[in-house]
């Protein structure tokens, strides 16, 4: 694997500036990649501040944080009540200037997580934020990256050091600091953490709670010799072998709705009857994969299936893509594990896609996602974020996703802006539908 130092010049995203959005809720502001000819940000900018209601809980005092320390903890035994365990792995370290993927995000989402209280602190024990997990061992890594990428890129973090910048991906996007090995491997051991108490938790419990992994980098484009398109480990791929190798959880759904085809997380498994990786994104879109007729290999024949969605679909393709497609296959398939490949950047107001989910349609995903697991393999389900480059979008419609998940009402008609949305290309979509369903017998 060959590192180069990262020379100054001008941003690779050619035609995107940093634009600012509006505090909502009390939530600080923060600055947003967006393109400088996307329009939607200065729509919605214009829109009258929606009323905040205000909820009152009888625990409001209780805090709930875990400290988790090894597989062998029980950290949910006092909560069975618990429907939302999350944790929180920012990389602060890993960060680039004027980069898309960058140091705001997950504290993006942790302030609006707070401002809409949705945290241990509001919520009581309903809600519980894990710490003090053990960072993932190089082991976990090379159960799906080859050893040679993983001590190459350690081995680069002394050159980050020293030198400043250094791209990890040839001329791609793909950057590294002196801390982006180190958060790496705290990002993939706070997703398997949450592996680890959900499926604690559904041995004693009817309904476990659901896993949130609100970390960064993200993972499900880095392929299994090296990294791709922000991600440097595949975080959920990590996380399924992981739920194989240590809770001996055989078969893996694994469900992407991220915007850009999860091609790392296709790779690893491509050939593996046993893990089922299923994808919508836009097509056409980066990475360029996810073709239809993109089925596995060998073994593993069946057990991808990609969806590429015609640019403009939203909230009516994704109800039609689950329950005609997510929904036989997930039944057919008998999950003991879902994982969550969770990309918000299909949003409308996403600048590097341009297909039209809302805040709503997350809400939906979240919601079904988690009955999905409740009917098919006793409520394990672990979330993993993914992309989302509009700071705003992103922490509205991972809030309204932890709504979901606590059984409340959506406030997605608070944030989205019908306005701005166009007919959804419904004769292109079917078309899609139809052919998946007839290439993979559903």
């Amino acid at each position: 694997m060959e590192f180069r130092i990262l020379q100054q010049s001008s941003s690779c995203y050619a035609g995107n500036v940093l634009c600012s959005v509006q505090p909502r809720f009390g939530i600080c502001k923060f600055l947003c990649w967006a393109s400088s000819n996307t329009t939607f940000l200065q729509k919605r900018c214009s829109r009258n501040e929606p009323r905040r209601k205000t909820h009152y809980r009888s625990e409001v005092n209780r805090v709930a944080v875990l400290c988790s320390s090894s597989s062998s903890d029980s950290p949910l035994k006092l909560y069975d009540n618990v429907k939302i365990i999350y944790s929180v792995a920012a990389a602060t370290g890993h960060n680039q200037e004027s980069h898309p993927e960058s140091h705001l995000r997950v504290p993006a989402i942790a302030n609006a997580l707070e401002n809409m209280e949705l945290t241990p602190k509001f919520q009581g024990s309903n809600v519980v934020e894990l710490q003090n997990y053990k960072p993932a061992s190089v082991d976990d890594i090379v159960s799906v990256h080859s050893k040679s990428y993983v001590t190459g890129l350690e081995k680069a973090m002394d050159r980050a050091s020293q030198d400043g910048l250094i791209l990890i991906e040839g001329s791609g996007p793909t950057y590294a600091t002196a801390t982006t090995f180190n958060e790496s491997l705290v990002a993939a051991g706070a997703g398997i953490s949450l592996v680890d108490s959900v499926v604690k938790a559904s041995k004693t419990y009817k309904n476990p709670p659901i896993g949130f992994a609100l970390i960064r980098p993200p993972g499900h484009h880095a392929v299994p010799k090296g990294p791709m398109g922000f991600c440097v480990f595949g975080n959920v791929a990590i996380a399924a072998r992981y739920a194989q190798r240590v809770h001996g959880l055989k078969r893996v759904f694994i469900i992407d709705f991220d915007a850009h085809h999860g091609n790392g997380t296709s790779d690893a498994f491509y050939d593996d009857s046993d893990i089922f990786f299923l994808s919508t994104h836009q097509d056409g879109s980066y990475p360029g994969t996810g073709k239809i007729d993109e089925v596995g290999r060998g073994d593993g024949v069946g057990t991808t299936l990609n969806i590429p969605l015609p640019g403009g679909s939203g909230d009516y393709a994704m109800k039609m893509v689950f329950d005609e497609v997510i929904v036989p296959c997930a039944q057919r398939f008998k999950p003991d594990i879902i994982l969550v490949s969770a990309g918000y950047d299909a949003h409308v107001l996403d600048p590097l896609a341009s297909l039209q989910f809302t805040t709503g349609t997350y809400y939906m995903l979240a919601s079904n996602i988690k009955q999905l697991a409740t009917d098919l393999c006793e409520g394990r389900c672990v979330f993993f974020l993914e992309g989302g480059y509009n700071l705003e979008s992103l922490s509205y419609s991972v809030a309204d996703s932890f709504r979901a998940f606590l059984g409340e009402r959506s406030l997605a008609s608070e944030f989205d802006n019908p306005a701005i949305l166009y007919e959804e290309p419904s004769r292109r979509l079917k078309q899609v539908i139809q052919n998946v369903k007839q290439i993979h017998s559903l």
